[in-house]
């Protein structure tokens, strides 16, 4: 098989995520803080049960679409519900979004072999990532803190474009992007569910990264290749 591209997403694939969702109540503190410190006199439990109900009414909302709505939807949501009036472009809403997702890097950091990969792979094949993302402008503050942003031709984060893995849409638009046939693409990701099934769904090849963690029992989809590590991707390559 000729390769022309090397798509990959971003979370625990390039970037590893430290203990989980261990970021989650942090952040979600963080972001309560500068709402109290703005004026919105909420107790942090009355605020952080209302923010996770409407959150998995928004998941249910998309579920069938696969649509992605902005974080700051969440937020504005939260507060309309609380009977603050605040809608999705009001700068409270917007900085709170920040807030939060500056305490969310915190719990980043950089896969050990990611920009040796990248490197030895720019220049040989297209490179494109394509992410399941809420806040879009953190997804981009990332790839300029680690140095990332340079080895991609398309970037696609799914906030930004509204849809979300694994509809095959979000892969198309990158190999649109890219112009690259589907077939000649391969994605790497660490999820069957959205990454392997969209990118197959897509006409991609799919290299699953397993991370050690327990995977998806129900995927009925199965990946072209299984890596452990990042710089297992450049010995399968070389055998396309």
């Amino acid at each position: 098989m000729q390769v022309d591209a090397v798509l990959f997403d971003l979370f625990d694939t390039l970037l590893l995520l430290q203990g989980g969702d261990a970021f989650y109540e942090p952040s979600l503190k963080k972001l309560h803080e500068f709402l109290v410190e703005n004026g919105i006199n909420i107790a942090l439990e009355n605020f952080r049960r209302v923010y996770f109900e409407v959150r998995d009414e928004l998941y249910a909302e998309v579920e069938e679409s696969l649509e992605d709505p902005h974080f700051n939807v969440r937020v504005s949501r939260t507060l309309q519900r609380l009977g603050y009036d605040f809608d999705v472009s009001s700068p409270i809403v917007a900085k709170g979004t920040s807030v939060f997702a500056d305490e969310f890097m915190r719990y980043l950091r950089l896969d050990d072999d990611a920009l040796q990969v990248l490197q030895k792979l720019r220049g040989k094949y297209k490179l494109g990532l394509v992410s399941n993302f809420a806040i879009p402008e953190c997804a981009w503050k990332l790839l300029d803190k680690y140095n990332l942003r340079v080895f991609f031709d398309a970037v696609l984060v799914s906030a930004e474009v509204n849809k979300r893995k694994p509809s095959p849409e979000i892969f198309e638009r990158a190999l649109k992007v890219l112009d690259v046939n589907a077939s000649k693409a391969v994605y790497v990701g660490d999820m069957p569910g959205s990454d392997v099934r969209g990118a197959k769904n897509a006409g991609m090849k799919a290299i699953l990264v397993d991370r050690g963690r327990p995977l998806e029992r129900t995927v009925d989809v199965e990946p072209d290749n299984v890596i452990t590590s990042l710089k297992e991707l450049l010995t399968i390559l070389e055998d396309c």
